[in-house]
Order: structure tokens, then C-alpha cells, then sequence
């Protein structure tokens, strides 16, 4: 079964057979966690660094802000059996579409850099990574066997096998 998660939401599935998928990864981030041993896999299409600028957003959506969804997914991946040794962590986005690479507020470039601190604060390490650019990206786990890869301008782009 094919799961798809949209902007601002998470996934977590178990069933070997499925496949997670996010489309249109721009400035947002798409994290993807796997745990190879039990078999769950989660994805989070998370769009802004911070949820101080909207707390109210944030308790509604956790997955709306890095700093409150990147915590909820690694939870949800926890309830569902995966343990921290384990995880395998793939990050894809935080490009820059607009403006042909002229972005003042820097969105991707925070996302990535708050999502890059709270796993270093932790001791999770990220075994593959595809960020910046300008070009949007489409991102897929595969449950059974924890592949990641990209659709980049129609082209796969393997990032972790």
C-alpha cells in the first residue's frame, strides 16, 4: 500500500509491502526514519524551522515546525517498537525554488540546519542526505526493506539502500 504524506504531516507504518511518499519537497524537509529490525518506518514533511512563531499552530500540528515534529515522528517510531541504536535517518529538501536561488528568509537552509542540531544534541546520526539546490523533490521509504530514494525531475535518485 502507498501512503502519502502532505505538507505539515507524518506517517508511520509497519507492513513490509508499504511504501511512505511525499511529494514536493521545496524549502520543507522530508525525514525519513526507519528501523531496520522490527520493520516501522516513518516519514515527516515538516516546512518551518521554529514553532515559537506560532505555538498555537505548532500544538495543533506538531508536524508543521522541525523543532515539534521531528520529536513527535521519533516518538511515533518509538510506540511503534524502533529503538534509537537502530534508526536509519534520510533527509531530503531545503532547497531553494524561488527567486531562481535568491531566498532571503532562508527557510530550507533553517529547516536544515535546526533539524541537522536537534539530531547532533541527541547522537542520532544521518546515514544519507540530498539538501539545498533549487530544484523540488519528491521522497519515498519503502517499509520492508528501508530503501530511500528521490524523484527529482522525473529521474530516481537512490539515497539510501
Amino acid at each position: 500500500m502507498k501512503h502519502i504524506v502532505g505538507v505539515a504531516d507524518m506517517k508511520v507504518v509497519s507492513e513490509p509491502g508499504d511504501i511512505i511518499v511525499t511529494h514536493a519537497l521545496g524549502s520543507c524537509l522530508g525525514i525519513a526514519v526507519h528501523d531496520p529490525v522490527v520493520g516501522v518506518g516513518g516519514l515527516l514533511h515538516v516546512m518551518l524551522p521554529m514553532s515559537k512563531i506560532s505555538p498555537e499552530k505548532a500544538e495543533a500540528n506538531p508536524a508543521m515546525f522541525v523543532d515539534t515534529g521531528v520529536p513527535a515522528l521519533f516518538k511515533a517510531i518509538y510506540d511503534a517498537g524502533g529503538e534509537k541504536k537502530r534508526l536509519k535517518v534520510t533527509v531530503a529538501g531545503g532547497a531553494n525554488i524561488q527567486n531562481h536561488g535568491e531566498d532571503k528568509f532562508a527557510i530550507g537552509q533553517r529547516n536544515y540546519t535546526i533539524f541537522k542540531k536537534i539530531m547532533w544534541k541527541n547522537g542520532v546520526l544521518i546515514e544519507a542526505e540530498e539538501v539545498a539546490g533549487t530544484v523540488p523533490r519528491t521522497m519515498y521509504l519503502e517499509i520492508g526493506t528501508g530503501k530511500v530514494w528521490l524523484s527529482v525531475k522525473g529521474e530516481q535518485v537512490p539515497l539510501m539502500v
